[in-house]
């Protein structure tokens, strides 16, 4: 099969695995976006299956899952910018999000025109719905905290403040999924390979 058309597009977000998180902190783990993408997406379709089943909504899993994966796209060209940073004030703030926007519409550049209108969908968080977002922010934080356990797990302090934050800003979040997940499933992810065996 032949084309005339030639996009940067994937070759950008394969760099994603070279984008680092947490860069003000000291890792015991180091965590890259494309790995944090993943566990974000999972999370999220696991948090949407949740809230069909058992609080009676309606979102598409699939749908949540596919733009978790794609939530933070936009690190391949602006770098991961910390949360303190990012939150300072509203001028940094808003300035983040109108750089964040113009990553978002160079990437969708790169595509065939074919392929931009759905790839919005996605990669445009305007235009995907409050429910998803909701879902997917959610999912976000937890990834978060799950991974501030593991490098408290490790003996590393330097995740205490951001742990305790991230805990209160989850249980401050009015979303019975997010509530069945962190009962259900977050308790044992700090479990060894020899205790998981056990508890089959």
């Amino acid at each position: 099969m032949s084309s005339s058309i030639s996009s940067n597009f994937y070759a950008y977000l394969s760099r994603l695995r070279w984008i680092k998180r947490w860069g003000l902190k000291r890792n015991a783990h180091e965590e890259n976006v494309m790995e944090h993408s993943w566990e974000v997406a999972v999370i999220a379709h696991t948090l949407a299956l949740i809230k069909n089943r058992y609080f009676e909504g309606q979102v598409d899993a699939n749908a949540v899952a596919t733009a978790a994966l794609y939530h933070d796209i936009t690190e391949v060209i602006t770098g991961d910018m910390p949360t303190p940073i990012k939150y300072h004030s509203p001028a940094i703030l808003g300035a983040y999000k109108q750089i964040e926007q113009q990553a978002e519409q160079e990437l969708l550049n790169l595509l065939p025109e074919a392929l931009q209108l759905d790839f919005r969908a996605l990669i445009d968080h305007q235009q995907m719905s409050e429910a998803h977002q909701k879902i997917i922010k959610a999912a976000d934080k937890i990834s978060a905290y799950l991974k501030c356990q593991a490098e408290l797990k490790a003996g590393n302090a330097e995740f205490e403040m951001a742990a305790e934050q991230l805990e209160r800003d989850i249980e401050a979040m009015d979303q019975p999924e997010v509530r069945f997940f962190m009962l259900s499933f977050a308790p044992n992810c700090g479990l060894t390979l020899d205790d998981l065996m056990k508890k089959r």
